[in-house]
Parts: C-alpha cells; sequence; structure tokens
C-alpha cells in the first residue's frame, strides 16, 4: 500500500466514525476542510446523509457535515469563522497574493485542514477556518510577508468573498468535458487530457477521469490549478455544425 492509499484508507475511517458517532448520539458531527479530491472519497464511501459547506456558497474547501436537520429537528451549527486580514497601512503594504497568506498562517504551525479558502479582496485576506483556531490566528497573525496587519473575527461571510463570475460565449465542436475545457483556459486537447489524467476535474464536487464526459446545464466544473466554470448550456449552432455556448467562468 502506498503512502497515499495509507492516507485514503484513514480519512474513510475518519469520514465512518463521524458517520456513526453522528447516528449513535443524534448529533451533528463535523471533518476537517476538505480539498475536492477528499471531498470525492467521501462522496464515493459514505452512503447516508452529509452536507459540504466551507462558510460562503461555492467554497472550494469545504468541511463535511453529518447528520441532516429533518432527523435531528434543529440546523447545524457550522464551526467555520472568517478571519479578516488587513495590512495596517494600505499604501505601504505589499501585493499580497493568496500564497502569501497562506504561507503566513502556515508558519504560525497551524495544519492545512483547518484552513478553507482564503479569498484575497482590495489586497484584504478573507480567511475560513475552523472556529477552533480563529482566536489563535487573530492573536499571532501580524505579519503577511513584509507587510504588518491587523485580524477580526468575522460571524458571517462579508459580501466580498461571493466571487464575481464572468459570462463567456464559446463555440465548441461537442459537449465533451476535454472539448469545453480546452476551450475555455485556451488549452490544446491534449493538455486538457492530461488534466483528466491528473485528477484535476471535479464536476458537481465528484472527480471526473472520462475526458468524453458530456456536462448537462448548470453543471459546476472545477480545474485545480485553474478555477471553475457553470454550464450554462448550449444555443444553437453555426453554419458549420458546431455548438454555441455560454458559461460562467469564476
Amino acid at each position: 500500500m502506498t503512502i497515499l492509499e495509507k492516507e485514503e484508507a484513514l480519512l474513510i475511517k475518519r469520514f465512518k466514525e463521524l458517520e456513526n458517532r453522528s447516528y449513535n448520539r443524534g448529533v451533528y458531527e463535523y471533518s476537517d476542510f476538505l480539498n475536492m479530491y477528499e471531498q470525492d472519497l467521501l462522496f464515493k464511501n459514505i452512503n447516508t446523509s452529509f452536507s459540504l459547506f466551507g462558510g460562503y456558497e461555492n467554497a472550494e474547501r469545504q468541511i463535511a457535515v453529518f447528520g441532516n436537520e429533518e432527523e435531528f429537528g434543529y440546523s447545524p451549527s457550522y464551526p467555520i469563522v472568517c478571519v479578516l486580514v488587513s495590512p495596517l497601512m494600505q499604501k505601504f503594504a505589499d501585493d499580497l497574493t493568496h500564497r502569501d497568506f497562506l504561507g503566513s498562517v502556515l508558519g504560525l504551525g497551524i495544519k492545512r485542514e483547518t484552513i478553507g479558502d482564503i479569498i484575497i479582496k482590495n489586497n484584504t485576506g478573507y480567511i475560513f477556518c475552523l472556529e477552533t483556531i480563529a482566536d489563535f490566528i487573530t492573536e499571532n497573525l501580524k505579519k503577511v510577508r513584509h507587510t504588518s496587519v491587523k485580524c477580526e473575527k468575522v460571524t458571517e461571510a462579508p459580501k466580498e468573498v461571493n466571487p464575481e463570475a464572468t459570462e463567456k460565449f464559446i463555440i465548441v465542436a461537442s459537449e465533451r468535458l476535454d472539448v469545453i475545457i480546452a476551450e475555455i483556459y485556451n488549452l490544446s486537447r491534449s493538455e486538457s487530457n492530461n488534466l483528466f489524467l491528473a485528477k484535476k476535474v471535479f464536476v458537481n464536487g465528484k472527480l471526473t477521469e472520462n475526458n468524453s464526459h458530456k456536462i448537462k446545464a448548470d453543471d459546476i466544473i472545477s480545474v485545480r490549478g485553474f478555477g471553475r466554470f457553470n454550464w450554462l448550456g448550449t444555443s444553437g449552432e453555426t453554419k458549420k455544425g458546431r455548438l454555441k455556448a455560454t458559461v460562467e467562468v469564476f
């Protein structure tokens, strides 16, 4: 068994422990933040009721919530906090990137699985994290790169974190996923196919290794390293029989 296979087996075991604990105790149980590959493992190995949430709509990194409101009679209280990290003096601040914020947080000794998405808007970082480490971040994160920063917790995700979608019109030969990805991200077909081989393509949160997969209207496709898009569907054909389509690119 490879190291990756061992890690996957441990994670699946953890999912089943949380699932059983929720069922036996009649309370919600929560995982750490999961990347998209880990979420796919969850879909493939857990059949009972669970949901995913990352602190805001369409988050990429999300926690699994075991249990449901219909059965328990109350809503889950998600253990997620958003920490705003902003420069003390904006005009003297570095041009801060996602890597800068993530590196500074992990440099505090924090485990990656306790951190969700990090959104950057106007040089301010919106860091989603488990509530158990939120105070530690706000008290100890003083610098990002060479920039002095201040931190504050917020109870609800600010509107700024919602990704801005750009509507894009494309013309493709078919609704095959490799064809669409190549067109949207200006890739060759071989480059697009390599993304499937590298297990970087997800449809509605589920890993898709079939490059000829045909998507449907309102499917959300995530391509690790490139972003995600919402397939809105086709609207007709060109004179040469190619498909006219519309997507929302995030």
